[in-house]
């Protein structure tokens, strides 16, 4: 099966790594194209590439002021994600109490080998 191109769906427009960049500078509100450039420190004209394809998707949207564009995040196509990723949340859930479990007991293990019982010789704390 072909793969999709990437202006289908928010899936496959957030693949990219720049664009989830993007997605994130915009997360901090509204920016003009050449402020995402200095950011990014990328050319201006493979920003506006990402700009178009994240705006082909619905996940930005751009308005004029002026002479200036301004584009700011629509999240709302990234509910789809959030809807795919969110029955996986019980599973992280899960790994990380066990996680938590694992560490304790190792933090338990070192303590327990830093008792008195297991201190080092050879440093001056006992005659020769």
């Amino acid at each position: 099966m072909a793969r999709a191109a990437t202006t289908t769906d928010a899936f496959n427009a957030v693949a990219e790594p720049r664009r989830r960049q993007i997605l994130d500078l915009l997360a901090g509100g509204e920016r003009r194209v050449n402020d995402l450039v200095d950011q990014l420190d990328l050319a201006q004209p493979l920003v506006s590439k990402h700009l178009r394809v994240l705006r082909e998707v619905g996940l930005v949207e751009v308005r004029e002021d002026g002479r200036q564009r301004m584009y700011r995040l629509n999240g709302r196509p990234l509910k789809a994600i959030l809807d795919w990723v969110r029955p996986f949340e019980q599973l992280w859930s899960e790994r990380f109490d066990q996680l938590d479990v694992v560490l304790e007991e190792l933090k338990s293990r070192e303590q327990d080998d830093d008792g008195p019982d297991h201190q080092e010789h050879g440093r001056g704390d006992h005659p020769e």
